[in-house]
C-alpha cells in the first residue's frame, strides 16, 4: 500500500511515513493511491468482533506490509484501553431509524481520541524503532489539542506544539489543554481565528529552515492516520444496523471536512452508505459549495459550536482530488487559486457528482438550541451543540430515506456549559475527567498571528 500526494508532486510513501510525516513536500495531503476495498464476506466476518478487533482488521488494510500485523494489533488495543464504554463507540437508538453514535467516550471526551490515541502510540512506536524524535506541530479549534496532548504527552520522542485561537474556544477545551503538566507539550494562544492557526501551521511544516533542523509531523485531520482511524466507526456503527445487506446513512457535525471525509473513505471500501449529510453551523462554507459550486471564503463567525468556526477545510482537498479523477495538477492549481483569491469553482458535471456523495445543510444558533432543547425535553437526553447541529440536519434528510440514520455526537456535553444553560436552562453534571482539571494552574504562552514568531518560538525551545 502506497501513498500519493494530491498534488502529485511529492514521492510515493508507506503508511508508517504517512502517519509520521505532516504534509507532501508539494504542499498536498497523502492519500492511498489506490482506495483497498472490503468484500461483503469480510463484512460479515466483522460483525462479531470488539471495536478493538475491527479496528485492527480495517487499519491493517491501509498498512499493508509496512507495519507487522502484530505490532498494529498492539498499538490498536493500547489506544482504545482507556476508554469508559465497553463498546468504545455506543449506538443509541433515539426514535425509529434514527440514532446517535455517542463518540465522546475517550479520555477527553471527544471524538477526537478514536484517532489521535491511535496516532500517539503508533508515532511513538514508529520513532522509537527508528531512533527518532519528532516535533509536532498542531492546531485546534477546541478539542484536538486536548486529545492529542493526552495522546502524546510524556512521550520521550515527540515534542508538540498546539496552536488555539485566542478566546474562541470554550473555558473547558482551554483547560484540558492548558493544565497538562507534561513537559513535551508547548500551548500557544494565538490572537486571530482557528484558521489563522492552522495556516501557521501548514507554513512551519513547509518552511524549508525548519524541515533543514528538525523532523516535522502533525496531527490535525491533514495527517492521513487520523483519517483512517476515524473510519472504523463508520463501519462499526453500520455493522450493527444490518450492514452489508442494509444501507445506513450519517449526519455529520463538520468543519475541517476530515469526519465527514472518513465516511466517504467508508463507503470506498465498500461499506453501504446511502447518504453522508455535511453539517455545518453558520461558518457555512461547505454548505454554500454543495448549493453552488462555489467554494468561498467568509468572516469567521463565533458560535455555540466553536469545533465548526472555520471556513477553510482543509481535508476537502482530498476529496477534491477523487473528483478531478485524481488529477493532482488540476488540485494544485485550484489550492493556489483558493490561497490567491479565497474561492475557486468546480463545473456543474463534477459538482453533480459531489452530490452523489453528499448532501449539505447549515444550522444557525437559534437552531441548535432549539435541538438541544428538544432532546432534552422528548428524551431526556442533553447532547452538546455539535450533536445538535447534526441533529437538525438530520430531520431535513431523514423523511426521504428508508434506512436507518446515525448522527454522529461528537463530545460531551459537559465541555460547552453554555450552550447547554442557554438551550435547556440546566447544566451538565461534569464527570470525573474534566471535574479534576476545574482547580489546576493553566499553562500556555499568547501570541501574535505571526509565522516567524511562532517559528522563532519553536527553534528557541527545542535548541533548548
Amino acid at each position: 500500500m502506497q501513498y500519493i500526494s494530491t498534488r502529485a508532486q511529492a514521492r510515493k510513501i508507506n503508511f508508517e511515513e504517512a502517519v509520521t510525516c505532516g504534509l507532501a513536500s508539494d504542499g498536498g495531503l497523502y492519500v492511498p493511491s489506490e482506495w483497498p476495498s472490503i468484500t461483503p464476506k469480510e463484512f460479515h466476518d466483522f460483525k462479531n468482533l470488539s471495536y478493538s478487533e475491527l479496528a485492527t482488521r480495517v487499519l491493517a488494510k491501509f498498512a499493508g506490509s509496512s507495519v507487522p500485523l502484530e505490532h498494529l494489533q498492539e498499538t490498536v488495543f493500547k489506544a482504545y484501553s482507556d476508554f469508559d464504554d465497553p463498546q468504545v463507540a455506543p449506538l443509541i437508538e433515539i426514535k425509529n431509524n434514527l440514532y446517535t453514535l455517542e463518540l465522546f467516550h475517550g479520555p477527553t471526551l471527544s471524538f477526537k481520541d478514536y484517532a489521535l490515541q491511535f496516532l500517539g502510540h503508533f508515532m511513538d512506536w514508529s520513532l522509537q524503532r527508528k531512533g527518532e524524535r519528532l516535533v509536532i506541530v498542531g492546531a485546534t479549534s477546541g478539542d484536538t489539542g486536548s486529545a492529542a496532548i493526552h495522546a502524546v504527552g510524556g512521550n520521550s520522542t515527540i515534542d508538540l506544539f498546539m496552536l488555539h485561537p485566542y478566546g474562541r474556544v470554550t473555558d473547558m477545551q482551554r483547560r484540558q489543554m492548558t493544565t497538562s503538566t507534561y513537559g513535551n507539550i508547548y500551548n500557544y494562544a494565538v490572537d486571530g481565528t482557528f484558521d489563522d492557526c492552522q495556516a501557521m501551521t501548514k507554513t512551519i511544516l513547509n518552511d524549508s529552515e525548519i524541515l533543514g533542523k528538525l523532523s516535522l509531523g502533525a496531527v490535525n485531520s491533514i495527517n492521513w492516520g487520523r483519517v483512517a482511524a476515524q473510519v472504523v466507526y463508520y463501519i462499526f456503527a453500520a455493522l450493527q444496523l444490518g450492514a452489508p445487506e442494509k444501507n445506513v446513512s450519517f449526519a455529520v457535525p463538520t468543519g475541517n471536512f476530515g469526519n465527514v471525509f472518513a465516511a466517504y473513505v467508508a463507503r470506498e471500501l465498500g461499506l453501504p452508505i446511502g447518504k453522508i449529510v455535511i453539517c455545518t453551523n453558520e461558518n457555512d462554507i461547505l454548505a454554500r459549495f454543495f448549493a453552488s459550486g462555489i467554494m468561498q471564503k467568509k468572516g469567521v463567525k463565533v458560535t455555540l459550536s466553536p469545533s465548526m468556526d472555520i471556513q477553510v477545510s482543509s481535508n476537502f482537498e482530498r476529496f477534491l482530488f477523487d473528483l478531478h479523477n485524481r488529477d493532482g495538477d488540476s488540485v494544485e492549481q485550484l489550492m493556489k487559486k483558493f490561497a490567491r483569491d479565497g474561492e475557486y469553482a468546480v463545473d456543474a458535471q463534477m459538482l453533480e457528482r459531489a452530490r452523489g456523495f453528499f448532501c449539505a445543510h447549515s444550522v444557525d444558533d437559534t437552531e441548535t438550541c432549539e435541538a438541544i432543547g428538544v432532546q432534552y425535553r422528548n428524551h431526556g437526553k442533553i447532547v452538546d451543540p455539535h450533536t445538535a447541529v447534526a441533529l437538525a440536519s438530520a430531520d431535513k434528510y431523514r423523511s426521504c430515506l428508508d434506512e436507518p440514520m446515525v448522527v454522529v455526537s461528537t463530545a460531551h456535553p459537559a465541555k460547552f456549559s453554555e450552550a447547554i444553560i442557554r438551550a435547556t436552562g440546566v447544566d451538565v453534571e461534569l464527570p470525573p475527567r474534566l471535574e479534576k482539571i476545574l482547580h489546576r494552574p493553566e499553562k500556555f504562552q499568547r501570541i501574535s498571528n505571526n509565522v516567524d514568531e511562532l517559528k522563532q518560538l519553536i527553534l528557541d525551545r527545542c535548541a533548548a
